[in-house]
């Protein structure tokens, strides 16, 4: 919300003496941002910032969509998102609550093929390859795609069967108790469950069970790793560990992170891209729009679009 010390009567006229309720009854949802007069510096319509000279900086993207766009029973969810997803770096979505950054991860492994009132259109390309493309294997693309999700969600089996599960489906060969702790020292989570790979995963604390879920995901040796906030269930200790885990997997993992946390995207992400709730269809059609997008610490110093500035320093979402 806007601040309360009447600065924002000034910028604004004729509001009410109440500036955090004028702007509740503004905005409608969090994360709009309220209507501004002529003059003032917000566009009426989201923009890329500087979007050529930023993708012109990514030589080897990972992925990269073009007019990406999904909706729900026919309803706009989040539109024509163009962008590069660099290889070997940690990119991070930051945004408020409903502006699809969820829903453009799961694009990248096409985890909304499971939801039947999803629509994507536009393109998706991995290393080139279309995405959506009529004779591409959505369960092949999961192989080199990890997905780690906000809760976690072990098995319900052992530690080492936790892991072993996915080599095993996919046919892998070669010494399982070998992959089992690769996969774990990965994880950072060897030294942690050596002695008890036999129990059961849920007597793990929620960061171990999500580093387990980590290393679940890395035991298929997959190219990229999406991650839709892993640590907003976790106390500052686990965050910790998880944000050391991800600066070294990018060493040979490129990394895709959903994060309400803008102190974390600050210390853990390459690039930053910043969603927004667009409401300019109307209060009951909440769009997700891509508003800028370029290096983390050119984002949180100097941001292109006033509304990335609002929303980094919490006037807003």
């Amino acid at each position: 919300m806007y601040p309360e010390d009447g600065l924002f009567e000034a910028m604004v006229p004729g509001v009410s003496e109440d500036p955090q309720r004028q702007a509740e009854e503004e905005a409608g949802f969090p994360g709009e941002v309220p209507p501004v007069p002529a003059g003032m510096p917000h566009a009426p319509v989201p923009e890329v910032a500087n979007h050529d000279v930023i993708d012109d900086a990514i030589h080897n993207p990972v992925f990269q969509t073009e007019d990406l766009s999904v909706s729900y029973s026919g309803k706009p969810a989040v539109l024509d998102v163009t962008m590069k997803v660099p290889e070997k770096e940690i990119t991070a979505f930051i945004g408020p609550s409903g502006c699809g950054k969820s829903t453009i991860l799961r694009c990248f492994d096409r985890m909304n093929d499971l939801i039947p009132a999803a629509s994507v259109t536009g393109t998706v390309r991995y290393h080139g390859v279309d995405l959506y493309a009529s004779d591409v294997d959505a369960v092949q693309v999961r192989k080199k795609i990890g997905m780690v999700f906000q809760k976690p969600n072990p098995f319900p089996k052992s530690i080492y069967e936790n892991i072993a599960f996915g080599p095993r489906v996919q046919g892998m060969k070669g010494d399982m108790d070998e992959l089992v702790e690769t996969a774990l020292r990965r994880a950072s989570l060897w030294d942690d469950v050596k002695d008890r790979l036999k129990d059961n995963a849920f007597g793990m604390s929620g960061g171990q069970q999500q580093r387990l879920c980590i290393a679940r995901a890395l035991a298929t040796d997959p190219d990229v790793l999406l991650m839709d906030e892993p640590c907003s269930a976790l106390d500052p200790i686990s965050t910790g560990r998880i944000e050391d885990l991800m600066h070294e997997l990018k060493e040979t993992v490129s990394i895709v992170i959903v994060t309400h946390n803008m102190q974390q995207a600050a210390r853990v992400s390459d690039r930053t891209a910043f969603f927004i709730v667009d409401l300019s269809a109307g209060e009951d059609q909440r769009i997700g729009r891509l508003v800028e997008y370029g290096p983390t610490d050119r984002m949180f110093t100097n941001p292109h679009d006033t509304r990335t500035e609002e929303y980094i320093s919490g006037k807003f979402g």
